[in-house]
């Protein structure tokens, strides 16, 4: 058995592997590294530093990334594997109108949101109102089969008035979410304030 240092050069979350250029091969990396599942998965950022162990060190796809360390001030994997972080709250939309039928997609992850990449889920306040009494909201994540199966808020008692609702809710392999309303179009207004890597 063998450990080198390489560098990540991406990242698979759907396949948890990684292509590694390592440190004495500067013109040679290995592409689909299997990544040890305690990595959590925003932890597999382009430039951060990793140990590959070598089971075999003369069979260079016999390996495994095990660790993934801070490359400076650039490429520092958070948070700790399997943890809810809470970030400032952010307001994804605001007062956006969705209409029963046309399901509104959302990308919630980069920006300035504070939700990495490859963030499984969000800590999210969803409010809406509607003309409409008796409307409601589904949440999702993009391309969800069964919206029911996820995040809901109302249904709204009157027209005009509001319905607030939180949760957690998981994230495409994307970073999107799908909103779908019911009943009569919806203003809504979205907030995250935290993620499950």
């Amino acid at each position: 058995m063998q450990i080198k240092r390489g560098i990540v050069q991406e990242f698979s979350p759907a396949t948890y592997t990684a292509s590694v250029l390592l440190f004495e091969a500067t013109s040679y990396f290995l592409t689909g590294v299997p990544v040890a599942t305690m990595v959590d998965s925003t932890s597999g950022l382009v430039g951060a530093l990793c140990a590959v162990l070598f089971f075999d060190e003369h069979n260079p796809q016999d390996a495994v990334v095990f660790a993934i360390f801070p490359n400076g001030s650039s490429g520092v994997p958070v948070p700790p594997p399997g943890r809810m972080v809470f970030v400032p709250g952010y307001q994804q939309l605001s007062a956006v109108s969705v209409v029963p039928g046309s399901p509104l997609t959302v990308v919630l992850t980069g920006g300035s949101s504070g939700l990495p990449a490859g963030a499984l889920g969000v800590v999210y306040q969803v409010s809406f109102t509607s003309a409409t009494a008796g409307s409601s909201l589904f949440l999702m994540p993009a391309g969800a089969i069964n919206p029911a199966a996820y995040g809901s808020a109302g249904n709204l008692s009157a027209a005009y008035g509001s319905v607030s609702g939180n949760g957690v809710l998981p994230l495409d392999a994307s970073g999107q979410i799908s909103i779908q309303a019911n009943g009569g179009t919806c203003s809504v207004t979205l907030y995250t304030y935290g993620y499950i890597a």
